[in-house]
């Protein structure tokens, strides 16, 4: 089967890139949500993106927000979008058809809209001036540009040099990811809020823990190609 993914440097490159983006995104979240002390925050009931506020403390959206490290989230988001971009076009060869183009497309959409995220806070100043809709564009675009490039991605893992495992498990994150976001959506639209950033995470973690298998995958891929074929064959086992 045609492979639709570059070799050599670049690929690798790419590949490293893939993976750092969203475990630099998770070291920033933990760091910034352990300053969050007054009152302490909760990853199950707070917006994740109010992380990102900068700032004496505010009460935006139903919750009363109070990062102190905010920046240090913002830079995590805008980062995690610049990673995912690059490493998407080092390692997917465009010139190979309509496949890794979809998957160029959709890490574009899924990287601006998480940058976008970084760049404008969900505030109650960017309510008042119109920004807001930025901040949703981009975490909107993310949440479904990001969960279905993981389905694509894992549709065509025989192409891209991932295995069984990580082929189904990304499509499985994709399909959970799409299916919780209308769930969030409601949650949200209804004024219930329960719970709302376990709804939130139940759509953007899928998203991240699919970007660590296939970064990961394509490391593991791209390792064994150099596996000295000397005497017994290398192992083809692969999770």
């Amino acid at each position: 089967m045609t492979s639709i993914v570059r070799s050599g440097a670049a690929g690798r490159t790419g590949a490293v890139l893939l993976l750092i983006g969203p475990l630099l995104s998770w070291v920033a979240e933990l760091i910034t949500a352990a300053a969050w002390q007054d009152p302490p925050y909760s990853p199950l009931y707070n917006w994740v993106s109010h992380l990102g506020l900068t700032g004496p403390a505010q009460t935006a959206f139903g919750q009363v927000g109070n990062s102190p490290l905010g920046a240090v989230m913002n830079a995590g988001w805008v980062i995690y979008g610049v990673l995912l971009i690059l490493g998407t076009f080092l390692v997917f060869d465009v010139r190979k058809g309509a496949r890794p183009i979809i998957v160029a497309v959709l890490a574009t959409i899924a990287g601006v809209g998480v940058a976008l995220v970084g760049i404008f806070q969900g505030s109650n100043a960017n309510v008042e001036n119109g920004l807001i809709a930025f901040h949703t564009f981009g975490a909107q675009s993310v949440m479904l540009a990001g969960n279905t490039m993981a389905i694509v991605v894992g549709a065509n893992g025989t192409r891209i040099g991932l295995s069984r495992g990580r082929s189904i498990a990304s499509v499985v994150l994709g399909i959970v990811g799409l299916v919780t976001f209308p769930v969030f959506m409601a949650d949200v639209f209804t004024g219930w809020m329960w719970n709302i950033g376990l709804f939130e995470r139940g759509v953007i973690y899928p998203i991240m823990v699919g970007h660590v298998l296939l970064g990961s995958g394509l490391i593991a891929d791209k390792a064994r190609a150099f596996v000295p074929r000397v005497g017994l064959e290398p192992t083809t086992g692969r999770f």
